[in-house]
């Protein structure tokens, strides 16, 4: 819809929910420092059963989602999966497994491959055994190296992806490498996102920007040499750019998740946001949720939006970018991204690099003082109950 008088446009009516993320549980093998999520997640142990799951599917489908992301948590704890595979093929969508690759045996693989899956998406925290099995906090290398020639056996096109931080961008060249050996199609190079327990432990994990302008150079080389033969997607993190992206392609606008207990997201990070009350599939239909609900109408369009974002001329390019950055950096899910070089919060993002510089430089002595706090159960509980007390 175009602006009005005012400069901001009113939410434009949806179109469908073209991506639909099915998070089919929390529970999971691993233990990775920067899991997207959410920090509380044992607090939510409630599962859709196969049932439900299916007319979500149904739902969905009827609204016009096209791609089904099988995620988790690890999404291969579910026994029902491949009945949750053979009826979204029935129904028409493409499905994509994104997965630890723990469970994926030769047996699964071939009744996964029976019930119709398309895609696999297998992730690796490193090139090394000693620093994936050390980000992962399992021993889980090797295994995941067997399962990826499981998926080409099987004849499937494989994604490997990798997140990056300070700990691996130095090994990207050895990712890289090790993608073309397990022959990967595709080689998601993700760097980190700093929501979920990646917040947590920012201090860690956050790279200089050095080392990301190294990467890349890495990232550009590999590009000439080998041509089509993987395709290499290198995303930098929001921190370090002047301008943000847009949240999801435009909150509420494309991408549609359901949380292991049917909570309805309009981005997979948005269960974090205070005073956003999210629907259920359990007590409403997809339709009304997608297309009335506050929680996804609540970002849509630009009439929400404050200053500087109102009257900018970008503010239809990137819609103000993402609400979980710009909650977490100034505590206002409604302000303008940090990453904008014009937000007011944009100063305490740049400390919060600075912050994570001087921690790259501390000797192993000093670092002891911002130990990575693992996702598991007992960590989950210890940090909800801190945020839930106000600590």
């Amino acid at each position: 819809m175009p602006p009005n008088a005012a400069g901001w446009s009113e939410p434009a009516p949806p179109g469908p929910p073209l991506w639909l993320l099915a998070e089919l549980t929390y529970r999971c093998p691993l233990h990775c420092a920067f899991c997207s999520n959410p920090v509380d997640y044992a607090r939510h142990a409630e599962e859709l059963d196969t049932a439900q799951w299916c007319d979500v599917f149904t739902q969905a489908r009827a609204l016009g989602a096209v791609q089904l992301g099988l995620s988790g948590g690890e999404p291969l704890l579910r026994k029902d999966l491949e009945t949750l595979v053979r009826h979204a093929r029935g129904l028409g969508f493409y499905t994509n497994l994104i997965t630890s690759g723990v469970g994926l045996t030769d047996a699964r693989l071939a009744a996964l491959r029976e019930a119709g899956l398309d895609h696999i998406q297998l992730s690796f925290q490193d090139s090394t055994r000693e620093l994936n099995d050390f980000l992962s906090s399992t021993r889980t290398f090797e295994l995941k190296q067997r399962v990826a020639r499981l998926i080409k056996a099987h004849g499937y096109p494989m994604v490997m992806n990798c997140v990056l931080h300070r700990h691996n961008l130095p090994h990207v060249g050895t990712i890289i490498e090790l993608a073309l050996q397990l022959g990967a199609e595709y080689l998601e190079l993700a760097n980190t996102q700093y929501y979920g327990w990646a917040w947590e432990n920012r201090l860690a994990l956050m790279p200089t920007r050095e080392q990301l302008i190294e990467a890349e150079a890495v990232v550009r080389q590999y590009r000439a040499r080998i041509g089509r033969q993987c395709q290499l997607l290198f995303v930098v993190p929001d921190y370090f750019e002047e301008r943000p992206k847009k949240c999801m392609n435009g909150w509420g606008t494309t991408f549609l998740g359901v949380a292991p207990d049917g909570t309805a997201l309009p981005c997979h990070a948005a269960r974090m946001l205070p005073d956003l009350v999210l629907p259920n599939v359990k007590t409403g239909t997809l339709r009304d949720i997608w297309q009335h609900s506050d929680a996804f109408r609540r970002f849509r369009g630009t009439q929400w939006m404050p200053q500087p974002c109102r009257s900018c001329e970008h503010r239809e390019a990137d819609l103000g970018g993402c609400r979980c950055q710009a909650f977490l950096v100034t505590g206002d899910a409604a302000a303008t991204d940090p990453a904008c070089a014009q937000a007011p919060g944009h100063g305490r993002l740049r400390e919060i690099v600075l912050e994570g510089r001087l921690a790259a430089a501390q000797t192993a002595a000093q670092a002891r003082e911002y130990p990575m706090v693992f996702r598991s159960d007992a960590n989950s509980l210890r940090l909800g109950s801190s945020r839930n007390s106000g600590g």
